[in-house]
């Protein structure tokens, strides 16, 4: 992309799993990631979207050597070193987890309880040997808790005396305190609140700018994707189905998944509403795929070609990549509704406006006023409701007194 070397880079990528073991015929195989081709640049802000069972995590995991590889080349340069992921030896698998690290989903169960948060940031160094002494350690773990917003005070304690978001922060530097050139952010803020959410954002994309890190988002909240992502893949069941820079891929979708996804976020325009495309059935099993295009089960516009072969990434930009049969066809059907939908339609101008003059409503006559109550019938009226209260009163206790004579008998 932009002519430079990527630092990493993706060719044919698969990752399969084999489910139990059988005496007799074929094993079971879950395909999580098939055949996956993709770059990307050095200290971008990339995001990998999909529904939940796409393998989103399972492709990231893959990229760091924690899933296993089944087919497929994953090549990191980042200038110092060029690495070819799927075959690293144990040395260079060493030298390489320092440059590329992963921040958890879950703040609450990736931090050990028995470890305060000197220790927790501190580990890494100290397994990788990054460290001579315990003095620079305390000073590495000091400036990169100071740059995850984690005051001093805080080392001594232990993960359980911190809120998520504060917990997510301690987590982020971990990652980040060996000094990495590669993150993967695996659903880093799904479990946060929103004003916390936005914190943590802030916070990566500030250590993008001053770190010069590269990150992978993976997320399935398209808003927080659009906030931060330079640019977007679009996953669907083990399958890249688009890939785009953030600022096309929301204003022209061309495949209908992405259009899908892009349909249901939420929106505070009350015209919009009620607008998402709803996409029927589930998301099918990757123990047994389709055959053809993975989405025909659940896409509206498929055809017979979409049933039988399964389509390819075809390059429309310079970093614009799709997988349909038919987004040509589609998107010059959408392109006019959207011009329409957006533009009102002009009149001429020789045509005088005449607009229908309203009729006026007529006034609602005034309501007659109540003449006050003159003091005599009033002092009768308050006698009247009093004694209706006391023979009210006098009538519930006598039935209470009753009750127990009524039991007994």
């Amino acid at each position: 992309m932009n002519g430079e070397t990527p630092l990493i880079s993706v060719k044919g990528l698969s990752v399969h799993f084999g489910l139990g073991r059988k005496l007799f015929g074929e094993q079971k195989v879950v395909r999580a990631v098939e055949n996956i081709s993709l770059d990307i640049p050095k200290g971008s802000f990339f995001g990998l979207v999909g529904e939940s069972g796409s393998g989103k995590t399972t492709f990231g995991r893959a990229i760091l050597q924690a899933a296993p590889i089944t087919k497929g080349t994953i090549a990191y340069n980042d200038g110092e070193v060029d690495y070819d992921v799927a075959s690293l030896g144990k040395l260079d698998l060493k030298d390489y987890r320092k440059r590329a690290q992963l921040i958890f989903q879950d703040p609450y169960a990736a931090l050990s309880p028995r470890m305060t948060v000197r220790d927790i940031i501190a580990e890494p160094l100290e397994v990788m040997g990054l460290t001579a002494s315990r003095k620079e350690t305390d000073r590495r773990v000091r400036e990169m808790a100071a740059k995850c917003r984690l005051n001093l005070e805080h080392l001594r304690r232990f993960p359980h005396a911190f809120s998520g978001g504060q917990r997510q922060r301690i987590s982020i530097a971990r990652a980040l305190v060996c000094q990495p050139k590669f993150l993967v952010a695996d659903e880093s803020v799904a479990a946060l609140d929103v004003s916390i959410q936005a914190d943590i954002l802030n916070l990566l994309k500030s250590l993008t700018e001053e770190l010069g890190i590269t990150f992978l988002f993976i997320s399935h909240d398209l808003s927080v994707v659009a906030h931060i992502c330079d640019h977007v893949a679009v996953m669907y069941l083990g399958r890249l189905v688009e890939t785009a820079p953030t600022r096309e891929l929301f204003a022209a979708p061309r495949h209908p998944y992405t259009k899908a996804l892009l349909s249901a976020i939420p929106s505070l325009d009350p015209d919009n509403r009620g607008q998402a495309q709803k996409l029927e059935g589930e998301i099918p099993s990757p123990t047994n795929p389709p055959p053809g295009c993975k989405f025909q089960t659940r896409c509206p516009h498929a055809i017979d070609i979409c049933r039988t072969e399964e389509p390819m990434l075809s390059q429309l930009g310079v970093e614009h990549d799709v997988a349909c049969h038919r987004w040509e066809e589609l998107f010059e059907d959408q392109a006019p509704s959207i011009v329409s939908a957006q533009v009102p339609e002009a009149r001429p101008v020789s045509e005088p406006v005449s607009e229908p003059v309203p009729k006026p409503k007529p006034e609602p006559a005034p309501a007659a006023e109540e003449e006050p109550m003159a003091p005599e019938v009033l002092a009768n009226e308050l006698a009247r409701m009093r004694r209706k209260n006391r023979i009210a009163i006098a009538v519930s206790i006598f039935a209470l007194l009753a009750l127990p004579f009524a039991c007994a008998m």
